[in-house]
Order: C-alpha cells, then structure tokens, then sequence
C-alpha cells in the first residue's frame, strides 16, 4: 500500500536557545570538575528528558538548598532565584554556581537599579513561575507587583505614579506584553521601561518561525514540557495565526497519541518546532515515527540563524 504523502515543515530556529545550552553545561562541568552528586535547586530547565540525563551522571535535583549537603556545590537553576536563595548558600558556605540565563540576570539588575531609585516595580508575568519569583526576590516584597493580564494593568493601583518601572517575564509571548505595556504607558505616562525589550531573542525567534509557519501549515506541533512557559506560548501563537491546531507533545506518549489520531488527508501541511528547553531527541524521534507510516517531503524553514553563546562561570573555565 502506498505511503501517504504530507509536507513537514521544521521550523529553524527551535529547540535549545544559549541560556539554556549554558545551563546544562554548567551542570554537566560541575561534576566533571567537583565529581558526582552534584545538587541543583529546581529543574534546571523545564524538561525531563533534560532532567533525567543529568541525573543519571550525577545531578540531584532539590527544591530548596537545605535539602543539598554543606559539603558539596550547588548549582541555581536557569531560571534565577531570589537573593535569599544565595544568601541562605553563604550563610552554609556552600559552593554555589549560577546557571541563571544572562537575559534573566539582566531583568534581575534592571529591578534592583529601579529600586535603588526609589520606584516601584511592575512584573509583568506567570504568578508562581520561577522566574519571576526569583525577579521578584530581588527586591523587598512592597517594591514590586506583579501583573499577569490587562485586566491587572488596568486596575493595579499606585502610590506614587511618578516613580514607577516595569519589567517583564522573558519568555512571555511579545503579543501579550505589549498590550499589557500599552496599558501601562496609557496609564502612567512617566512609567520607565528597560532600554530594550526584556523578552528573549530565543523567544522571539521560535515565535516569528511559529507565526511564518501558521500561513501554510494546517496543525503545528510544539517539542516542549507541559510546565515550560515558551513552549506553552509557541502554542498559543500557532492557534492565534491561524493554524486549525496546534499541540504540545513532552513526550514520546503524547507524541503517539496525536499520530494515531492524525489523519493527513485533514492536514498535509504540518509544522514542527520546540521550546527554548527542548532538546532536539525528541523532534528527531517524531520525524522517524512520521517516516515510518507516511512519504515525508521535509522542508526546513529558518527564519533567522542565532549564533549567540554564553560564558560559563568563572569557577568553570
């Protein structure tokens, strides 16, 4: 019987942005050079199979640094933690390595300079998500609030308009903060802002291949966890441009769920991409299964080339 055929397109650039590459590199050196276990606080990125890797060569993940032993390093997540994280590692005298992403750094001392100017900090953000818990945990609890939707911009209240700031969650989609700003600005006319736009370039570039994308493909799948901000938000802004459907697949499970239900007839044109903390396995595991029950024409759709790397720790090199 003949194979079906159905265009995939894969959308250039996905996948592991430098942040995250970093992260993992950091983890993976740290036990070379300080030898197994090594503890991390939080998953280092929002993914499993990354997870699940590092610890089977050494890494052991905790929630808090006193879960970790005195005597051995511990490293802080991609995402970046409040002061009192590092703090509570001084205070024990732990060797502590930050594998915060250097985007994320940045939004920490943006906070931290608006503060020491006296003004009050507007989050733009997820509630609970670790990266603006730790953006958050820059500065003393009253300085900073938290907005997570318009409706939040529209009705945050202020006691001093003239000193106001904002920030945002780096991956957040670029749709959704600049209506929320847009708000802001309308608002309070006299609100600072960064010099650039805190969303990242990997955000942004997965999201403008995503968009491309959604003109001529009929479902667009997205490689990511189901806790990952970025890859939730390339879902959304397949389905906001025009694709019939759009999925999140974390895992091999998931992936043969929609391909027993997939019916290429319906959707010749499917797209593929992965979130920021994706590895590429898992969208090298779905073209094979694709291989296997249909005649793939796979075409490779790149937006842009990223060619951005980050330093390690000093204590690294």
């Amino acid at each position: 019987m003949k194979k079906q055929n159905i265009n995939l397109y894969l959308a250039s650039p996905r996948g592991f942005c430098a942040g995250v590459d970093r992260a993992v590199k950091i983890v993976e050196e740290s036990i070379k050079k300080f030898g197994a276990p090594i503890y991390v606080r939080h998953e280092i990125v929002h993914n499993k199979d990354v997870v699940n890797s590092l610890e089977r060569i050494g890494a052991v993940f905790v929630d808090e640094v006193n879960q970790a032993p005195k005597d051995r390093p511990i490293i802080f997540s991609a995402h970046g933690v409040a002061k009192s994280v590092v703090i509570e590692a001084q205070k024990r005298k732990m060797i502590a390595i930050d594998a915060t992403c250097p985007l994320v750094t940045k939004v920490h001392n943006e906070a931290i300079k608006h503060y020491n100017l006296d003004r009050h900090i507007l989050l733009v953000g997820h509630k609970n998500h670790p990266e603006v818990t730790g953006t958050m945990g820059q500065v003393p609890e009253e300085s900073v609030s938290l907005i997570e939707n318009i409706e939040d911009a529209k009705l945050i209240k202020v006691e001093n308009p003239d000193k106001l700031a904002y920030a945002t969650q780096t991956t957040l989609s670029l749709d959704d903060t600049r209506e929320i700003i847009q708000v802001l600005k309308e608002r309070f006319p006299l609100i600072k802002g960064p010099n650039s736009e805190d969303i990242c370039y990997a955000t942004t570039n997965r999201q403008q291949a995503v968009k491309s994308m959604a003109e001529f493909c009929d479902t667009i799948l997205v490689i990511g966890a189901k806790n990952s901000s970025n890859s939730l938000r390339l879902v959304e802004v397949a389905l906001n441009h025009g694709v019939k459907t759009s999925h999140l697949i974390p895992d091999e499970h998931t992936l043969d769920q929609f391909l027993e239900s997939f019916n290429p007839t319906l959707s010749p044109n499917l797209g593929l991409t992965a979130g920021a903390s994706a590895p590429e396995t898992l969208v090298q595991v779905l073209i094979s299964k694709l291989k296997k029950d249909f005649e793939v024409n796979l075409v490779d759709h790149e937006v842009t080339k990223e060619n951005i790397t980050f330093n390690l720790p000093k204590i690294l090199r």
